[in-house]
């Protein structure tokens, strides 16, 4: 869908789009022939990103930098009025996301500022946007970025997986009432693997060897994308593809096992997953 999609032009809004894979999405976009739509908190970084755009961009393309709240509803309503005065959505990108420390039983706010941007800021994107986009009846493609975290939930960091783990079922259902309605929209899943982005950054200041760059993530997109492929799990220099698959098979054999909850990083249990993801 996404080559049809840019064939009739139109605008790419990304959520998250002032650094990282955010605006190397949106790059890759008007490189494509799409205008773009940046929307991040606002600030000198949305600006940085706005002018380097623009000066890739020449005169003819449409670059806009919107600051934007994705977790504020009526922003996002807001958003969508200005982007539609703009132009048709070609390409919808909720990307916006923020890590915080969280445990099981403490930190309730980060859990809510957490939950409130990863996924409500997905749900507020969806909601804003959608139905205009169904109306338009062009072809056009939702993107939402979620995490292998999301997926395989390893022990850390409990809300963020949560919240990721949302964003995958919502965008399942999003693709599902997709087709179920006949629109010429789809969705898909954008599950980076280990890239270095400014979340990164701010923990290792240099791009540790084992990491993808976020341009590396999106041409991965890009071509899964293309294919038509729904569910886009990224590898990375340290993890293959076969290695995600084992690690997938492995996280959902616990529920067809009946072994503990995640059971990877149990004791009894790292023989038996060790020899899972070393076999063909």
């Amino acid at each position: 869908m996404y080559r049809k999609a840019i064939e009739k032009g139109g605008l790419a809004v990304v959520t998250g789009a002032a650094s990282g894979v955010g605006k190397a999405a949106a790059q890759r976009f008007l490189q494509d022939g799409l205008g773009v739509v940046l929307v991040d908190l606002a600030g000198e970084v949305l600006d940085q990103a706005e002018a380097e755009l623009r000066e890739l961009a020449g005169t003819d393309a449409i670059v806009q930098a919107i600051a934007a709240d994705v977790s504020d509803a009526d922003a996002m309503t807001a958003l969508a009025d200005q982007v539609f005065a703009l132009g048709e959505v070609a390409v919808l990108m909720n990307n916006a996301g923020i890590a915080l420390p969280t445990g099981s039983w403490e930190k309730t706010e980060n859990w809510r500022n957490l939950l409130e941007i990863n996924l409500f800021g997905v749900v507020n994107g969806v909601h804003a946007f959608l139905p205009r986009m169904i109306k338009a009846a062009r072809p056009a493609v939702v993107i939402n970025t979620g995490s292998k975290q999301g997926i395989t939930t390893p022990p850390g960091n409990p809300a963020y997986n949560t919240s990721k783990a949302a964003v995958k079922v919502m965008t399942e259902m999003l693709a599902h009432d997709l087709r179920q309605a006949e629109a010429k929209i789809s969705a898909h899943l954008f599950v980076p693997g280990f890239t270095y982005t400014g979340m990164i950054e701010k923990f290792m200041p240099e791009r540790p060897s084992s990491a993808w760059t976020s341009e590396e993530a999106i041409d991965y997109l890009m071509m899964r994308m293309s294919n038509g492929d729904f569910y886009i799990l990224c590898p990375d220099n340290d993890v293959s593809e076969q290695r995600d698959r084992k690690r997938v098979e492995w996280a959902l054999g616990d529920i067809i096992n009946n072994r503990p909850a995640l059971s990877r990083w149990h004791c009894d249990y790292a023989d038996a997953f060790a020899a899972h993801e070393a076999s063909d």
